[in-house]
């Protein structure tokens, strides 16, 4: 096997997503201290779930990211970690609360998500591209 593969203790895999979720009701909610502040937590997050966040981009209404995630954790588990987790925090350092975050929905319930395979360079490059369309005024 090359090095391309991961290593558990009895699997190799090499488990890689393109995953897009929206912000409830698509507002467009993340400007700059925003997107600034998202960027390290989604890092954070994703490594204490032990996946790896390969490349993202937050746009103003929504978030690509190509994630690798170990097939002993389910996608929907990690995802569902990186929304909630990362809502409390938008809600704990921008909205000012520190506790009860009953009713706190800053993310949309829904994701999607498709399998990488052999065209992750694809993959990285069409994420690379919101980045242009951002910057150009195009949505």
């Amino acid at each position: 096997m090359s090095e391309l593969y991961q290593s558990l203790s009895h699997s190799k895999w090499d488990c890689k997503y393109h995953v897009v979720f929206v912000p409830k009701y698509r507002r467009k909610t993340m400007f700059l201290e925003i997107r600034q502040y998202l960027g390290p937590i989604f890092h954070e997050l994703a490594r204490q779930k032990e996946c790896r966040i390969i490349e993202g981009h937050l746009s103003v209404d929504h978030v690509h990211m190509c994630i690798e995630i170990p097939p002993k954790h389910a996608v929907s588990s990690v995802i569902g970690f990186l929304k909630g987790k990362s809502a409390i925090a938008i809600a704990r350092r921008f909205k000012g609360n520190q506790r009860n975050f009953a009713g706190e929905n800053f993310w949309a319930r829904g994701y999607a998500v498709s399998t990488v395979g052999f065209e992750e360079e694809v993959v990285r490059r069409y994420i690379r591209e919101q980045e242009a369309a951002d910057r150009s005024g195009q949505f």
